[in-house]
């Protein structure tokens, strides 16, 4: 059984948006949750299970996955046939899993540190900046339409995600501004923004 600890509006709106995309909605638990917001509202759920409080968290069959790049990889590799990932073997397996990582351990980090304008040459010599950033992904799309190639994958999903949410975040970069508006074009994150305002009562 697969349950998904989901907060709308939120980061784990895109485990949504990844649901849609593989097509099991039917196949997962929603158990919609508070979390504390920004502006004061929400709080912790006692029914959210994360030890911290925070969404999203999947848990199947009694075992926890939490962070975002670990769920996403976690279940484009328990339904491979969605072909949202890259399985083993695929030649594009290796720059899949560098991208899921690099949100997380670089992407993230750097636009966090910038909205709250905060600067350090450590951070810099860590992280790099987002110019950094952005020519990292600029240089990636340069050829393609996605980070993988032609098609469409978990990677876009998870990488385009905070420019969504905070689109004044996203560099001024029309390869890049073009690339989201191709992920936020597909069906699926319709369909996730329409679950997220149901959950809403809107």
């Amino acid at each position: 059984m697969l349950t998904l600890y989901h907060a709308p509006l939120s980061r784990s709106s895109r485990i949504v948006w990844l649901a849609y995309e593989l097509g099991i909605m039917d196949k997962i638990d929603i158990v919609n949750v508070t979390i504390p917001r920004r502006d004061g509202s929400g709080g912790p759920d006692a029914r959210n299970p994360h030890p911290e409080g925070k969404v999203p968290l999947l848990v199947h069959d009694g075992a926890e996955i939490w962070e975002s790049s670990a769920i996403i990889l976690y279940l484009t590799d328990l339904f491979p046939d969605a072909g949202f990932g890259a399985a083993v073997g695929d030649p594009l397996r290796g720059p899949y899993l560098s991208w899921l990582a690099y949100y997380g351990d670089v992407m993230e980090p750097v636009l966090v540190l910038h909205a709250a304008e905060v600067e350090h040459p450590m951070l810099v010599s860590t992280f790099r900046g987002v110019g950094e950033m952005a020519s990292r992904l600029s240089t990636a799309l340069a050829d393609a339409p996605f980070l993988l190639g032609d098609r469409f994958t978990a990677a876009d999903l998870l990488l385009c995600s905070p420019f969504t949410w905070a689109p004044d975040l996203m560099p001024d970069v029309p390869v890049i501004r073009d690339w989201v508006a191709r992920c936020w074009a597909q069906p699926s994150a319709a369909q996730a923004t329409e679950f997220d305002k149901a959950a809403l009562g809107g």
